[in-house]
């Protein structure tokens, strides 16, 4: 049986805590250990008016178990506020559940200015607040976990919810970003979109269907998001009467013409909307960077046909592969340890990613060199020097590539600055991850 997931001395902010989703998430934390702000603001489903009541009463609840929780009734928009709780009562912050929500639900022609701005300030406004309120602390402690309460709205849309979806939509984009910009310091950011009974579920789903969204089925998903030992990080998940699932972004193969027209669209509509081939970018490198593939009349999709590469001479010469070292380059000591993961690990590589990279690699005195890693024949392959064949090229200087490589420099910001630079099949060039990955590097 595995150890339970505990939160001993853990200290996790929760916004709306006071009902349904967020009063669940407040009592199972406290009796997994953590120290619980429960904060609401005790406003109606819609918005109106404010009652402490409700933060005290679950309080009250988690004391009365054993547990250590403190109130607190300011808005989300107040998010100084309730970190200041936080950091007063318990002297840290480790956990943010972005819960707080309203409903103000109308069609878009209805619609009025108050309907749209009360919607954002609660949901993005709110979130924003606090979660860059408690950032610098999460930062300084090397620890944070946080997560953005998206919903089926925000991701599909839903009729009459125009101010609703569109706010939830904007925190799975704050939450993909922080993902990244928190990597670096072991905070951990996703977002849910939950389906569960609440207040604000009320007024759109039937009884029948209530009783079987029960907020305790959500729950244990936000639980392991939160978990030291979890580092899933930048995902979407949909969650709800004891049914978890990932969400990702896909895109079709699409069509690249240099003498783009309408009438060009429009005879190549069915290519364009076709997803037999499709493309999961999960960041902004990757989307643009398959764009410009395209643009450079470089296949972005589909297996690129290369010649295998010959076997080795003999069983001696593959136990004893040639040195990938070369003298006055850093980046020889990765490439020695992707050497070492070929060495053990080679065949499950080829069987996973089944392509051939080039990297041309170039040092603070001007010297450029090429490496050859082939994992698309036998059991793969690093030697020193250009690709015979090759699926991607990846261009990079010799300090940016280890600091990629080792985590401690952003690829996407490499690329936005021209310090890397990417061509060939973007979906294999993705793939280069997993060597990282695996080469713990």
């Amino acid at each position: 049986m595995s150890s339970e997931l505990l939160f001993t001395d853990r200290v996790v902010i929760i916004t709306g805590a006071g009902g349904g989703l967020g009063r669940v998430y407040a009592l199972e934390f406290a009796k997994r250990g953590a120290k619980v702000v429960v904060n609401d603001l005790g406003t109606s489903s819609s918005g109106e008016g404010n009652n402490a009541k409700a933060a005290d009463k679950v309080v009250n609840e988690i004391k009365a178990a054993g547990g250590q929780a403190v109130a607190n009734y300011d808005s989300v928009e107040d998010g100084e506020k309730i970190a200041q709780t936080a950091l007063n009562a318990f002297g840290r912050i480790d956990i943010v559940i972005n819960n707080a929500g309203i409903l103000r639900d109308v069609s878009f022609g209805k619609m009025t200015d108050q309907d749209w701005d009360l919607v954002y300030r609660v949901h993005v406004k709110g979130a924003y607040k606090l979660t860059r309120a408690c950032w610098n602390h999460m930062r300084d402690n090397k620890y944070g976990r946080i997560i953005m309460t998206s919903s089926a709205a925000g991701l599909y849309g839903n009729f009459g919810q125009a101010n609703y979806s569109s706010m939830k939509l904007a925190l799975v984009g704050l939450s993909n970003t922080l993902s990244q910009e928190g990597k670096a310091r072991n905070i951990n950011v996703n977002a849910i979109a939950p389906v569960a009974g609440s207040r604000m579920t009320e007024s759109v789903m039937p009884p029948e269907i209530l009783q079987m969204m029960k907020p305790e089925f959500v729950v244990p998903l936000v639980l392991y998001l939160c978990h030291e030992s979890t580092t899933e990080s930048g995902s979407i998940f949909e969650v709800g009467a004891g049914w978890v699932s990932k969400v990702r972004f896909q895109r079709s193969a699409g069509v690249h013409n240099g003498n783009i027209t309408p009438e060009s669209i429009r005879d190549s509509w069915s290519q364009i909307e076709s997803f037999d081939n499709p493309q999961y970018p999960t960041n902004a490198t990757e989307s643009v960077s398959g764009i410009l593939s395209a643009v450079n009349n470089k296949p972005t999709t589909g297996p690129v046909l290369v010649k295998p590469t010959k076997p080795a001479a003999s069983a001696a010469a593959a136990a004893a592969p040639a040195s990938v070292k070369v003298d006055g380059f850093k980046a020889s000591e990765i490439f020695e340890q992707i050497q070492r993961t070929i060495a053990t690990d080679g065949a499950a590589l080829v069987k996973k990613i089944n392509g051939a990279y080039q990297i041309d690699i170039k040092n603070d005195a001007g010297k450029s060199q090429s490496w050859s890693i082939d994992l698309k024949n036998g059991n793969g392959s690093i030697t020193v020097g250009p690709a015979t064949a090759k699926q991607v090229t990846i261009t990079v200087g010799d300090e940016d590539f280890v600091q990629i490589m080792t985590g401690k420099l952003n690829a996407q910001t490499a690329f936005m600055k021209s310090k890397l630079k990417i061509s060939g099949n973007m979906n294999l060039a993705t793939k280069l991850g997993a060597i990282m990955q695996k080469s713990k590097l």
